[in-house]
């Protein structure tokens, strides 16, 4: 049985928190790792991870993310939005106006003086950078409960045609949904069958190992080998480019891969959330929104000092040491905010944030379904 703590309103299960864990580990390294190539107009060993990662990273988050969501669904409408809706778009207001304080002044000069509050008022339409995880979130919760009473295949199945659809319309919002809405509704619809496939990947480990062996071979075969260029028209790849297309890329193939991606983390996290070195993993899920709000400025940071140093000069390793600055960094942080008591408001939402007033215990920080 999964080691589960309840607090009020709030559950814990610790293979769910590895599997934030590494999701937010993951997303971090895809950003700093393309940054650095881009920087350096170069690529290293650390962007093959980043390709073999691609199939799984982004749906494993969602599905993770949908799966509370029974729990909840059925709160009244304004304690569903305050949680839901109003939860992310105050930490998205919040981080979107301090990562404009740092990047408006290049924006300045490089663009002229309207540019900063073009870009800022467009970050309400089209989610900015790293944040557009937190301002799609809403959308999915809302949605999802205005589904919830259609039969589940048919919902299931619709959003798995979206998926498949080469949809890239250069708006984010849309594409993302269509792209990922079919993980976060299988997270939600299917989480008892999900809990049941952790249970038994850790009641039968050489099982599950052996899934874990199938699953990276074929999804790096796929993920390495390139689409052929008639049907390259049809891959669903990040950014909607075509120039890094693989076969893992195509229609059909893309939705398999995303789910095999999404057990084989679940299956990851079942077996390694039961070994006592793996507290750091649980401990980053748990706040996971903690690094994903706050790793841009580390690794920022990171990607600078070292690029402009020169010591280290491979591009796989300057990628690695700026992903790990990039998780460590909010991390550090955070504790500091904890430590000091000044801050909170960075990871916790302050009382006036809240449009349902009625006394509850407030949600730690770093929950992301909550």
């Amino acid at each position: 049985m999964e080691k589960m703590r309840l607090s009020g309103e709030n559950a814990r299960v610790d293979w769910v928190d590895a599997a934030k864990g590494i999701c937010i580990i993951f997303v971090v390294m895809m950003h700093s790792t393309l940054g650095v190539g881009l920087a350096m107009g170069a690529e290293g060993w650390m962007h093959d991870v980043v390709a073999f990662a691609r199939p799984f990273r982004m749906p494993d988050f969602f599905l993770i993310s949908g799966l509370f969501l029974g729990l909840v669904i059925d709160r009244p409408w304004l304690r569903y939005i305050d949680r839901k809706v109003v939860h992310f778009v105050y930490f998205y207001v919040l981080w979107l106006t301090i990562q404009f304080a740092f990047k408006a002044p290049g924006m300045y000069l490089e663009d002229g003086p309207l540019a900063p509050l073009e870009q800022y008022l467009l970050a309400f339409v089209q989610p900015f950078g790293t944040l557009w995880f937190i301002y799609i979130l809403p959308i999915f919760f809302v949605f999802t409960r205005l589904v919830k009473g259609l039969p589940v295949w048919l919902v299931f199945a619709w959003a798995a045609v979206l998926e498949m659809l080469p949809i890239h319309t250069g708006w984010l919002l849309f594409d993302e949904f269509c792209a990922r809405y079919v993980y976060f509704f299988a997270g939600y619809a299917f989480a008892a069958r999900i809990f049941g496939i952790a249970e038994w990947m850790r009641a039968h480990r050489a099982g599950a190992l052996a899934f874990l062996a199938g699953w990276a071979l074929v999804n790096g075969v796929l993920v390495f080998s390139p689409v052929p260029e008639a049907m390259a028209g049809f891959a669903q790849v990040e950014g909607g480019a075509h120039a890094e297309a693989s076969l893992a890329a195509l229609p059909i193939l893309s939705l398999l891969l995303g789910v095999a991606g999404a057990m084989a983390i679940v299956a990851v996290s079942a077996l390694v959330s039961e070994m006592r070195a793996a507290w750091w993993l649980t401990w980053l899920g748990a706040h996971s929104i903690v690094v994903y709000l706050a790793f841009f400025l580390p690794m920022a940071t990171a990607r600078s000092l070292l690029i402009k140093t020169g010591i280290i000069t491979d591009v796989g390793t300057i990628s690695l040491l700026v992903t790990i600055s990039g998780v460590v960094g909010p991390a550090i942080l955070y504790g500091l905010v904890r430590w000091s008591g000044r801050g909170r408001f960075l990871f916790e939402r302050p009382r006036w944030a809240h449009v349902d007033r009625k006394p509850a215990k407030q949600d730690p920080a770093g929950v992301p379904a909550e």
